[in-house]
């Protein structure tokens, strides 16, 4: 056996305590109490102005709320005890204040958040979905793929696997959308974005490899330019590390928790906010804060919008009579045909028909709010695929327009009330601060034979917390879990300290079947919930 492994090979004589501490106990209900005081005030507040309010509706927006913060909640002792395993493991911190340190921040990291990723969650489901979220048929997708998410979260949580709650979300999103397609025929409409897919999907499988190779090679570096013996050992009993590598291990792991959270948060969000949407429309389904001089600014631009569109529409193109259904089609086939530029000439003239003589968003009726963001929405969609197609060819000043144009609708109907953000950041804390010793005892003792060194903590959450954060910035989910755990089996396979294979096997198998599992089981939910309520 390699020397370093010998030498490093007894690690459950080092292991930290991972009893949480009888004031992280006290404090969860704590902080609960405080949350769930301040997201009904304001949720109560917004809700102040519907007229004849119907019970059933809102007995649905309490349980879904209670489905999509409870999958956070998972989500935050599944995803992000990642975070913590490399300080405790170290004895950097102790685990109760590694816990609130990352619970902390995960906090943070979804009230800062921008909602890019939130809304790229959202345009994988079936657009007819979407448009008619607030049917039975919303709610039966909403209920499927939450719960799918969450009993397959919950079944790898118990067997001490880490998997990724952002593969697992994803799988029951394509789930429901196959189901769909199936139960209402290949209309296009009722199928799955897989272009999207694809890019997301993409950001998945790519991240844990890059992370197993970025991980193992930063290692290797830190052991040409760092001649310090003593951070490639296992830790001497409970003595914490050097400070300026303890100061790293602390600040990677609130910078691996603060990206987690406004990366794997906004999932949650993006589903409340559809939840509200289909339930409340005049509350959310509109920006109200859209209002004066924006409005104004919006009708010039649809103008000029107009006139660039204009630029494309052929002397023999067809006269359009349902504007929204020509731009519903060319939305779910991608087809671009001779009716979809004066389908969006209309499209857009109807939208700001509806809008013009308004202060705000705010100020439209309830019959006015669902169809001006769903016509806001389906131009959205379609300026989209026309900005990244090629065909037509558009001239760059005219893709400036559409994409200013773009912008504004996106303002409109892609936004997330302060609320929000704080429900789901006090779910994924909290669920950091409860269940997050199963997930961290994988981490630090059972993917490498020997105890994890100060070097390789420190490596494996530089490459989490960078990937992460680049990927939130380009708006792709990407797997913590997958991120830090092969980054870790790649200090581990960097410093001869050799892997547990049954281990490895394991998560890889997990990795492999969350996909599958989590499609079949969504679908399979969905179909049981049509039946139900659809």
């Amino acid at each position: 056996m390699n020397s370093t492994a010998t030498a490093h090979n007894s690690h459950h004589n080092v292991r930290p305590r991972l009893d949480a501490g009888r004031w992280v106990t006290m404090g969860v209900p704590a902080v609960l109490g405080i949350g769930i005081i301040y997201v009904l005030s304001q949720l109560i507040g917004d809700l102040q102005g519907i007229q004849n309010p119907a019970l059933l509706p809102f007995l649905l927006l309490g349980l879904a709320l209670f489905i999509a913060l409870g999958f956070e909640f998972v989500n935050g002792f599944h995803d992000t005890a990642n975070a913590v395993a490399t300080v405790i493991y170290t004895h950097s911190m102790p685990a109760p204040v590694a816990v609130v340190w990352s619970g902390m921040f995960n906090f943070l990291g979804v009230l800062l958040s921008s909602g890019a990723v939130a809304f790229g969650i959202v345009s994988l489901l079936p657009v007819e979905l979407i448009l008619q979220v607030g049917s039975g048929a919303g709610f039966a997708m909403v209920f499927a793929l939450l719960i799918a998410a969450i009993i397959w979260n919950l079944g790898t949580w118990y067997l001490g696997l880490p998997s990724s709650s952002s593969h697992t979300l994803i799988g029951s999103i394509v789930g429901v959308g196959i189901a769909n397609q199936l139960m209402q025929g290949n209309s296009g409409t009722s199928g799955v974005d897989w272009a999207q897919v694809e890019k997301i999907g993409n950001s998945l499988w790519m991240s844990p490899i890059f992370g197993f190779f970025a991980a193992a090679m930063l290692l290797l570096i830190l052991k040409l330019v760092v001649r310090a013996p003593a951070l490639y050992r296992a830790p001497e009993g409970n003595k914490p590390p050097p400070a300026w590598i303890r100061a790293i291990l602390i600040s990677t792991c609130a910078g691996v928790s603060f990206f987690h959270g406004s990366n794997d948060g906004q999932k949650g969000m993006g589903l409340i906010m559809l939840i509200l949407i289909g339930v409340v429309p005049t509350a959310y389904a509109l920006n109200a804060s859209v209002k004066g001089s924006e409005i104004e600014s919006f009708l010039t631009l649809t103008t000029t919008t107009q006139d660039a569109l204009g630029h494309y529409v052929t002397l023999d193109a067809p006269e359009v009579e349902n504007a929204r259904a020509a731009v519903t089609k060319f939305v779910a086939q991608r087809t671009f045909e001779a009716d979809t530029m004066p389908a969006l000439v209309k499209l857009t003239g109807e939208i700001a028909q509806q809008i013009k003589g308004h202060g705000s968003l705010g100020d439209l009726n309830a019959g006015e709010v669902r169809n001006v963001r769903n016509d806001m929405y389906l131009a959205s969609e379609a300026f989209n695929r026309i900005l990244k197609s090629s065909k037509p060819a558009i001239s760059v000043e005219d893709k400036d327009v559409l994409g200013a144009y773009q912008k504004v609708l996106n303002k409109s109907t892609r936004f997330i009330p302060d609320w929000v953000k704080v429900a789901v950041a006090i779910a994924l804390g909290l669920g950091t601060m409860v269940g997050w010793k199963r997930i961290v005892v994988t981490v630090g003792e059972k993917i490498g034979k020997a105890h994890l060194t100060y070097g390789q903590g420190a490596s494996a959450e530089l490459v989490a917390m960078a990937t992460i954060g680049v990927a939130d910035g380009l708006g792709l989910p990407v797997s913590t879990t997958h991120v830090l755990s092969s980054g870790i089996a790649g200090t581990m396979a960097a410093n001869g300290s050799g892997l547990q294979w049954s281990t490895v096997r394991s998560l890889g198998l997990a990795w492999v079947l969350t996909l599958p599992a989590s499609i079949m089981l969504s679908g399979f939910l969905f179909y049981v919930f049509m039946g139900l309520i659809g």
